[in-house]
């Protein structure tokens, strides 16, 4: 028996839409636990990806991007950014080459935090010049940082680097979860961002943030997983648009949705989707808690 001392808790990614947070977790995580796309505000939840070793668990924290708040949805997206503060160890302030924040007070939440900070400049592989180090600069001027590391999520550069930076500034303590344990979520809530993901990568504009994506069931057998999904939207013109000309869009939804669901589970999936209309659904409080958001 060695006399490494065990290290475990919690690292909150945080940062504002689009600076690559997700990618950056499902690096550090080593699974595709967070959906990807490139539009903003995709991430709507607070997701743990549990990361364990002989000598250590990490449980990372994915949460939406930094915004301010246009109606309750959005409120409900904050409280996970706030709630990952709670219990975190480390913070991972995420931002990229081209991002800043429009008013500096946004970043005053930082001010208040009582554990370690690091900035993690992410897409340096875009980076040209001194470009990466210039803005870096930028966030030094603004907040005293713990650590600052330059990375890129996409191309996995540097992430053992962060890792490791990570590991030595972890507390000492038991692990949290079972070492066999990958998240937190259930894999309905896996279902739904799959397909939800394949909403914003098949639509534009503001059809995929009106939509939510429910596991209505999820039935395994040994073979083969059969899934019953709703997706709900706005209004009847959004359900239109959603269903496509003789439904051919949202067919295609489908199609890519099961080939992730197949690759994701590691069997045969058997996938029905239908679409219903909840009318404005991203203001309204019970509506919200019924699709697992809550602003208590």
């Amino acid at each position: 028996m060695d006399n490494i001392p065990h290290k475990a808790g919690f690292v909150s990614i945080i940062g504002k839409p689009n600076v690559g947070k997700s990618t950056l977790m499902n690096a550090l995580v080593g699974e595709r636990l967070s959906i990807i796309t490139s539009k903003a505000q995709t991430t709507r939840h607070r997701i743990m990806g549990i990361l364990s070793g002989h000598n250590f668990q990490i449980i990372y924290s994915d949460t939406p991007g930094i915004l301010k708040p246009e109606y309750k949805l959005h409120e409900s997206m904050m409280n996970f950014v706030n709630s990952s503060f709670e219990d975190a160890d480390v913070l991972l302030f995420v931002t990229d080459l081209y991002e800043k924040f429009d008013d500096e007070k946004q970043l005053n939440f930082l001010k208040d935090v009582k554990v370690p900070v690091i900035l993690v400049m992410n897409k340096i592989d875009l980076a040209k010049g001194s470009q990466a180090d210039d803005k870096i600069q930028y966030w030094k001027e603004l907040f005293q940082f713990d650590a600052v590391l330059k990375v890129s999520a996409l191309e996995q550069l540097y992430t053992d680097e962060l890792f490791q930076k990570i590991i030595d500034l972890l507390p000492e303590h038991p692990e949290y979860f079972p070492k066999d344990t990958l998240t937190d979520k259930p894999e309905r809530f896996f279902v739904d961002e799959i397909i939800r993901e394949k909403i914003f990568t098949n639509y534009k504009k503001e059809i995929p943030y009106s939509c939510q994506v429910v596991t209505d069931s999820f039935k395994e057998d040994e073979n083969i997983i059969r899934i019953r999904a709703e997706i709900f939207v706005e209004r009847k013109s959004q359900k239109g648009i959603i269903i496509g000309h003789k439904g051919d869009a949202i067919k295609k939804v489908g199609i890519e949705a099961r080939k992730d669901l197949e690759a994701f589970f590691g069997k045969q999936v058997h996938l029905e989707t239908f679409v219903k209309v909840e009318q404005d659904w991203r203001k309204k409080d019970l509506k919200l808690k019924r699709f697992g958001y809550s602003n208590s």
